[in-house]
């Protein structure tokens, strides 16, 4: 089964392009209060999306579904001069425009993730963002609840709880795979991270698309390095890169269908290999 592929874009024209070129989800983010807080300096994804950008979203989508990732539980209150909405109230209004699934991030405990799923009330499906230490150490309990459709384990976060300098270290360390061997007993679909085109950089996709599939994942995010549209603005240009980027990762996977334990083992090891060189030990 190939990995369910996720973008991040509130621009129609992009959602456009994903959506034609296989992508699976278009992936609203509108997740910013405690973001900067915690992730001050690191160059990650912070996109400040709105419910008016599902709005806009929505009638685009035929094949792909419209992904929403709200903020972590919260009250109403104002956040760096900005003032917001309940979480109760959030998640409502983003069912209200139209999201197929919605994303609760960087949740720390049982009683979040049952507010989640109590408030979504079958609205939408649901996605656990697991990104935060606690939450890792509850997996079990949290896994109890009715209601999760599915979770997916967030590298950037859970790296910066961890102190380690590279994502993929959790990849790497067998992190990834001891949760995920967690999740599966659930019988909760499940997938990590994120990845750019195969074939570029110290680290390419192909490793971790491998890795994918020999942890049973289901899905995975495509990076901003796998196409940035703040650096590239010509609609051809980025229609070619998705394409392209899209057929590779398919092709990958047809390779894991021939992969044997020995395959995969050795796949991994080298992927140990070249984390341990990024990082520099």
């Amino acid at each position: 089964m190939a990995l369910k592929l996720m973008y991040i874009t509130n621009k129609p024209e992009i959602a456009q392009i994903a959506q034609d070129a296989g992508v699976d989800r278009i992936f609203i983010d509108m997740e910013y209060i405690g973001k900067a807080d915690r992730q001050g300096g690191m160059d990650t994804v912070q996109s400040h999306h709105s419910v008016e950008d599902i709005r806009r979203i929505r009638p685009i989508l035929t094949s792909s579904e419209l992904l929403v990732r709200v903020n972590p539980i919260h009250k109403k209150g104002v956040y760096q001069g900005i003032p917001h909405t309940s979480s109760e109230e959030e998640i409502n209004a983003v069912i209200e425009a139209g999201a197929d699934i919605v994303m609760l991030p960087y949740f720390k405990s049982v009683e979040e993730v049952q507010f989640f799923v109590d408030t979504v009330d079958f609205g939408a499906k649901t996605i656990l963002l697991l990104e935060t230490v606690e939450a890792a150490e509850q997996l079990e309990d949290i896994l109890k609840i009715k209601g999760i459709d599915e979770i997916h384990i967030g590298l950037n976060d859970l790296c910066l709880e961890q102190g380690k300098k590279f994502l993929f270290q959790l990849v790497a360390d067998g992190t990834v795979e001891r949760l995920c061997h967690i999740i599966a007993e659930h019988n909760v679909p499940y997938g990590f991270g994120g990845i750019a085109a195969p074939g570029r950089g110290m680290l390419p996709a192909e490793y971790i698309i491998r890795d994918h599939y020999y942890y049973g994942s289901k899905c995975v995010i495509l990076s901003r390095s796998f196409c940035n549209t703040d650096d590239i603005t010509d609609f051809e240009e980025i229609r070619e890169i998705f394409q392209s980027g899209v057929r590779k990762i398919r092709e990958v996977e047809e390779e894991c269908s021939y992969y044997s334990e020995k395959d995969y083992l050795e796949n991994h090891e080298e992927l140990k290999r070249r984390v341990q060189m990024i990082c520099g030990y």
